[in-house]
């Protein structure tokens, strides 16, 4: 997962290569391969897809779930579609 300043750098190099008119012969493969050679140096993972990359922003989902650690679906979800369980904010004592 990217943190904003990671994701800022990807999400870059994936708009540049939307951008840039495709050379004759060049694969999409390549002319987005900075895009997954960034992710790798960033995260240490190869051979991510761009399309997935663009995905894997830490601020797009919420916190682990504290019954199963799978991250919420968004950061203000109310529960765990994973699991169920319903998610208690620190402090509210109406749940």
């Amino acid at each position: 997962m990217l943190d904003e300043t990671e994701f800022a750098e990807v999400s870059s190099l994936y708009r540049a290569a939307f951008r840039s008119e495709k050379p004759k012969g060049l694969s999409l493969e390549a002319l987005f391969a900075p895009v997954s050679q960034a992710y790798e140096r960033l995260t240490g993972y190869a051979g991510r897809q761009p399309n997935a990359v663009i995905h894997h922003r830490i601020a797009q989902y919420g916190p682990p779930s504290t019954a199963c650690g799978n991250p919420l679906r968004t950061p203000e979800a109310r529960y765990c579609a994973a699991c169920g369980k319903v998610r208690h904010e620190q402090g509210d004592s109406s749940r």
